[in-house]
């Protein structure tokens, strides 16, 4: 992946030589002015939403949400082991609150806890990979950050059209596991 980031900045570097000369390195000044004041303003909006999601984890509100979603989580990725249910419910729950890096770490944490020792990857590591790829989002945050520092007049004008679609993706991705999941279950049963 680095080769690809790289040969893409290369080429646009490339480009810029023979398009614009004499305006490269001001144009890479102000992009890396750009990404550095963007990175700041996104890693206020992390520790603002890190430090509730600890708070959350502390005051043992996450094992009253783990609780909550216990039965969801045991239809969903067909698992048992509460503590595995905890961590599922704490990615879920940064996930939904549009918490995508900040989720990241108990999503590493709930595979690690899912990987059987086998080199596949099972059903609930599938299924966990496809929720957080398409996870619901309540608090789109991350974008509204990223569209209040593009300076968006109204940059929470796309959290109901961001809930109505993520909602139907997570629905369709968690049908469409289950349903291959049953597929392939019938054709080695054939076999």
């Amino acid at each position: 992946m680095n080769i690809f980031w790289l040969l893409m900045m290369l080429s646009s570097i490339f480009v810029m030589l023979i398009t614009n000369p004499g305006g490269v390195l001001s144009e890479m000044i102000s992009a890396s002015t750009d990404a550095l004041k963007l990175c700041v303003e996104l890693c206020a909006i992390y520790a603002v939403w890190l430090g509730i999601m600890e708070l959350v984890d502390a005051s043992g509100l996450s094992e009253k949400l783990a609780k909550l979603l216990r039965p969801l989580i045991r239809f969903i990725f067909r698992v048992d082991d509460p503590q595995i249910q905890k961590v599922i419910a704490l990615n879920m729950s940064a996930n939904i609150l549009g918490l995508g890096n900040a989720a990241t770490p108990m999503g590493i944490r709930a595979m690690q806890a899912l990987d059987d020792k086998s080199g596949k990857a099972n059903f609930a590591v599938i299924m966990l990979i496809v929720v957080n790829a398409t996870s619901i989002q309540l608090l789109p945050t991350t974008i509204i950050g990223l569209r209040s520092s593009a300076g968006s007049q109204n940059p929470a004008d796309i959290i109901i059209p961001t809930l109505v679609v993520t909602c139907l993706t997570t629905c369709l991705g968690i049908l469409f596991v289950h349903m291959i999941d049953k597929v392939t279950h019938k054709m080695r049963a054939k076999k």
